[in-house]
This record gives C-alpha cells, sequence and structure tokens, in this order.
C-alpha cells in the first residue's frame, strides 16, 4: 500500500513538473519572438512593431479570445511624436510624413459577466536606441527588450491561457499596448477610445518587466493601495516571494492610465538592471520558471477576487507628485527592489560623476554631503541641492565597510 502511494504521489510529481516545463517553455517561445533581432526593437509605428502585434493577435486567437480591437484584434493610433520631453502628444487623423501610426492588441474572454478585468503588458520597445536608451556607445545597437517588455507580454499570453475556461465571474479584456516607451501613448489612447464601457472595468492588472525575478525573490507590487481588498489577498497568496508593496496607482507604466480613471491597478515588477534600456537586454538573462511563477501568483490573485463583485477604487497619495526636481545626475541606476536603509546602485554608468568616483553596483550611498540618504526619496530630495561643477563627499557601503569617496557632479 505505501509502495502504491509513493508511485502514485510520485506519477502525480513528475505530471505537474511536466506541466510547468510545458508552460515554461511556451513562456520562452514567445519571450524569443518578441525579441529577436529580426524584430529590431519594437519601436512604434516600426515594421517590428507590426510584426510583433501580428505575432501577439495570432497567439490570442490560438487561445481562444475572441477580437475586441477597432480592427479585429487591433487597435491603431495616429499621432505626432513630442517636439521636447515634456510637450503633450496630439493624436491626430491625417496621414503625413510626420506622424507615426501605433497599434494595441486586444483579445476578450466573454464570461457574460456584469464586469471586466482588463489584463495588460506592453509591448513596444527603443528600437536601435530612441529616446530614453542608456546606451552610450557611438555605434548603433539593437534594444530588444526581453526584460523590457517581451516578459510582461509573455505572462499576459500565459494568463491568458490560465484563464481561458476557468473563474468566470468576469469577463476579461486582454490588452498588449504599443507607444508605452514614448509615454504610455497606446493606454491613453484607449481610455479615450475605449472598446468596451470602462463603467464595467472591475480593476487592471499590468506587468512590466517581471522577467528578472532574482535570488532572493523580491516582486514589487504597486497600487494596493488603489482598492481596500488589495493588501490583503496580495499577501494571502504570497509563499514564493519577499514582497515589495508600493500603495500608489501611478508610475511609469501603463496601469497609470487606468489608475486615473478612477480604476483599480496592481503592477508587478521585478526590478532594474544593468541591461535596463540598454542592447544587453536579451531573451537569454531571464528567469522563465520565475515568469510562470508570478503568473501562477496572479492567477491565484484573480481566483480569490472571482466572487467580490466589483472592486471600490481608493485614490492613492502619489509618491511622484513629491519628487523633486534636480539639475545634475549621479549617473547610476537604483535598485528600486531595495528596503533598506539607504539607496542602493543597480547600475552605474560609464563616464558619470559615480563612475568617475569608483562607486560600483551593489554600493548602498547613505549620505551626500550633509544629506543623510534613508530611502529614494531622500536620495531624489539630496540630489536637489547640488549644481553642476560641485564636488562633495558620499558615504557607502560596501561588503559592510562605510567608505567615503569624493563626488564632482
Amino acid at each position: 500500500m505505501i509502495n502504491r502511494i509513493l508511485i502514485l504521489t510520485f506519477f502525480s510529481f513528475l505530471f505537474s513538473f511536466e506541466s510547468i516545463a510545458q508552460t515554461t517553455t511556451q513562456i520562452q517561445t514567445d519571450v524569443a519572438f518578441l525579441a529577436d533581432d529580426k524584430l529590431e526593437g519594437r519601436s512604434t509605428g516600426t515594421k517590428g512593431e507590426k510584426a510583433a502585434a501580428a505575432y501577439i493577435a495570432k497567439r490570442f486567437k490560438e487561445i481562444g479570445l475572441e477580437p475586441k480591437g477597432t480592427n479585429e484584434y487591433f487597435q491603431d493610433f495616429t499621432f505626432k511624436p513630442k517636439t521636447h520631453p515634456h510637450a503633450k502628444v496630439d493624436y491626430t487623423d491625417s496621414i503625413s510624413e510626420n506622424v507615426i501610426t501605433g497599434r494595441n492588441v486586444l483579445g476578450f474572454i466573454n464570461n457574460n459577466a456584469t464586469n471586466t478585468i482588463i489584463i495588460g503588458a506592453h509591448f513596444d520597445h527603443l528600437g536601435y536606441g530612441d529616446n530614453g536608451s542608456l546606451y552610450r556607445g557611438k555605434e548603433k545597437l539593437i534594444h530588444n527588450g526581453a526584460d523590457d517588455n517581451a516578459s510582461g507580454v509573455a505572462v499576459l499570453l500565459n494568463l491568458a491561457e490560465k484563464l481561458k475556461n476557468t473563474n468566470k465571474g468576469n469577463n476579461y479584456l486582454v490588452m498588449a499596448f504599443s507607444g508605452e516607451e514614448m509615454g504610455l501613448l497606446g493606454s491613453n489612447y484607449f481610455v479615450k477610445h475605449p472598446t468596451i464601457s470602462l463603467d464595467s472595468a472591475n480593476y487592471m492588472l499590468n506587468m512590466d518587466m517581471v522577467g528578472r525575478l532574482k535570488k532572493d525573490s523580491a516582486l514589487a507590487v504597486y497600487g494596493v493601495g488603489t482598492s481596500p481588498y488589495f493588501k490583503q489577498v496580495v499577501e494571502a497568496y504570497n509563499n514564493k516571494f519577499k514582497l515589495i508593496k508600493k500603495e500608489s496607482g501611478v508610475g511609469p507604466s501603463d496601469h497609470t492610465s487606468f489608475y486615473l480613471n478612477d480604476i483599480p491597478v496592481l503592477h508587478f515588477f521585478t526590478g532594474q538592471h544593468e541591461d535596463y534600456h540598454r542592447p544587453g537586454d536579451d531573451s537569454d538573462k531571464l528567469n522563465y520558471a520565475g515568469m510562470e511563477t508570478i503568473s501562477t501568483y496572479i492567477f491565484n490573485i484573480i481566483t480569490d477576487l472571482d466572487d467580490n463583485g466589483k472592486m471600490p477604487f481608493r485614490k492613492t497619495k502619489n509618491e511622484s507628485d513629491n519628487t523633486p526636481r534636480f539639475k545634475i545626475t549621479l549617473g547610476v541606476v537604483p535598485d528600486y527592489m531595495y528596503d533598506g536603509k539607504g539607496m542602493r546602485i543597480d547600475g552605474v554608468t560609464e563616464g558619470k560623476p559615480a563612475q568617475k568616483a569608483g562607486i560600483q553596483k551593489g554600493d548602498v550611498v547613505i549620505q551626500l554631503g550633509e544629506h543623510e540618504i534613508k530611502d529614494m526619496m531622500s536620495y531624489m530630495k539630496a540630489l536637489s541641492k547640488f549644481e553642476k561643477g560641485i564636488t562633495t563627499k558620499a558615504k557607502i557601503v560596501r561588503n559592510k565597510e562605510t567608505i567615503e569617496v569624493e563626488v564632482t557632479f
């Protein structure tokens, strides 16, 4: 009897392992296509972006999603590019050499429910290094954006497969946005020209950069304050992650467009890294098993909320409202997943003040001049106090030792 139970347990485990392996393989296949050099970085309006959109539409059809765009699965939007970083983008119906046409991809699971959950991820990236690239080399190189954000789209597709025949308490609008890197353009256009009634929108889930789950299993979840139920359910189904929870519904990704229309949001993010917005963000560097784990975690949250009806919306204090302006840069990529004292560095830009001062990846900045650094916000406030040409002392912690370096801005 004992041997029989052991055999059954073994085959049950084997089946479960094979199932995970299959879904992980499909996630990897989706990323491999989207982050291939042939798509030339999927910049909005390019042939590569259109090829990516066609692939996503094909996958939607394979999964069994109904088209929910304005032209089958597609929703095109045309706009005049910004003339400077703070300019407002104008959508237009005119066709000329001075406009760009982007393309959202929309699929729908109709459960004949009253409310609809919106699940989104952006699929555009920076082409050969459009505005926003942190690469400083002279040669034009393709920015494949495997983590940013082929990873989010792959998890989006995986979730759609999981939801196709389960959790019937809501409908599901599954959306792949373009134009995110140019200012959340695709999601902004959708909320202005929705293909469903936004009054029926229950809540919105956004996956942006979920491909590099690290050894500490840190996962940031933004927007937990946008509905009273979110904090509890986010914690209830966590047995894998070191969760970093943020209240605000405003951030540099597509969930912001929905929060600003009074829709509760959750945004999932595994953190920045040294390949962020650089040519090195390639598919061989992703944690595919981690992506499957994140997909299952989000699915469990959806399952728990399936019979809760419509989520009440709550405005949050937006950290970005208090972000100080500064004229200089240290030249580092902050570790947004760090929740200790100080500001930990996840990457250093060549030729900038930090690199010249000998500051390294992994260092934790605890003081700039006379200003103590407790967290990201105090770091930005301290940085706003300095002008170009100023030299100051910086205290950093490296391998548990506090050292002092001289920084010239």
